[in-house]
């Protein structure tokens, strides 16, 4: 059986606990953050984590499923 390529683009992108939970990076922080307020620009900072089905996917596709 052929080894499973993973898929670059998403390894770059996420990060995967120990415990097993996938996280990224908040969208929405790199332009216009001038009309954001400051509340939200807060809320935007750190990783965030995926639902049970994105994150199933996402481990199925670097292989850590």
């Amino acid at each position: 059986m052929n080894k499973l390529k993973i898929r670059k683009s998403v390894s770059r992108r996420v990060k995967i606990t120990a415990s097993g939970k996938v996280l990224h990076a908040s969208n929405f922080k790199r332009h216009l953050r001038k009309n954001k307020s400051a509340g939200q620009k807060r809320r935007l900072n750190g990783l965030k984590s995926f639902d049970n089905t994105r994150s199933n996917k996402i481990k199925k596709f670097l292989g850590a499923a």
